[in-house]
């Protein structure tokens, strides 16, 4: 219920607008979101990076209707793996980008918009010496998204795709995405969804999660596990020392400012862990659908709200 009603809260401008214009909401944002700029973004991979951490830098921002501010974020993208390759930084880091923030919402040709923007970003990562994620949003766009990305690794075929677990069709998308080259990362699920496509309780979610784990895991691929749960990283371990995995034909990924030190004690162990950073002022909906996700997160809100206020 109360993970029904944050996904809600998520999509509510009026709570939206009290939220972001509460005095102590910068701050608290802060642990979640690795600043506003471009630099502080890079400030924060650079740190992650020098502790043995890769990145993936997410520029927050969707549903977006207007062709110029489609073509901004384009651009946006463009200039941080600039700065990634002045820095020196894109042997460990790459970017995350979500379709529907580059023109896959637009009203008639949204898609070749959306294409033509992230053929854009996959060529300047490439020239970077990195590579691209294609986020994953509602179940809605999934087969857009799908076939954006098959267009894309075409000329790209370095690509990540993502893969949400609760939905009920994810499990035969990871059969036909685990092959050689294939990056797939495979997260839960964070947007509110109907019960005719998604799983509802959290059992079914996890259940649903290693049938997908596995699915990769035991394919010739390249599988990201985004998770948070102590059980699923055993898991995933278990079934990497059965199937003979080599630690870099894997990796873990986790949220900025979340289960830092186990980040840190996966990445001192030697296995491959990124760490998903957003930055931007667009961080309302990112904050809720974290809180949704896990309650812990909500806690840690409320309790520097209580502390602050």
């Amino acid at each position: 219920m109360l993970r029904r009603l944050l996904l809600s809260m998520s999509r509510s401008e009026r709570i939206r607008h009290l939220v972001e214009t509460a005095p102590v909401s910068r701050s608290v944002v802060a642990r979640f979101v690795a600043g506003v700029s471009a630099e502080e973004a890079v400030a924060a991979t650079r740190e992650l990076v020098e502790a043995g951490l890769l990145v993936s830098l997410d520029r927050l921002g969707e549903d977006t209707l207007d062709l110029r501010q489609a073509t901004d974020t384009r651009d946006a993208y463009l200039r941080m793996l600039q700065l990634l390759g002045d820095e020196g930084l894109t042997s460990g880091a790459e970017v995350s980008v979500k379709l529907s923030a580059v023109g896959q919402a637009l009203p008639g040709d949204g898609e070749k918009v959306a294409l033509e923007n992230a053929q854009a970003i996959c060529a300047a990562a490439r020239a970077a010496g990195t590579t691209v994620t294609l986020d994953m949003e509602d179940h809605t766009t999934t087969d857009s998204t799908l076939a954006i990305l098959g267009k894309l690794r075409a000329d790209f075929p370095e690509t990540g795709a993502v893969l949400q677990a609760y939905l009920h069709r994810t499990e035969a998308d990871c059969r036909d995405l685990a092959h050689a080259g294939s990056r797939v990362r495979l997260c839960k699920g964070a947007y509110k969804e109907p019960e005719s496509v998604a799983f509802q309780g959290k059992p079914d979610v996890d259940k649903a999660y290693v049938r997908a784990l596995k699915v990769l895991m035991g394919g010739e691929g390249y599988p990201m596990v985004a998770t948070h749960d102590p059980r699923l990283v055993a898991i995933t371990e278990d079934l990497a020392r059965r199937l003979g995995r080599a630690p870099d034909s894997y990796e873990f990924q986790m949220l900025y400012g979340i289960r830092p030190n186990e980040q840190q004690r996966l990445a001192s162990q030697g296995y491959q862990m990124r760490v998903y950073v957003p930055y931007g002022d667009e961080w309302y909906g990112y904050l809720v659908r974290r809180m949704a996700e896990r309650p812990a997160n909500l806690a840690f809100f409320l309790r520097s709200v209580a502390t602050k206020g």
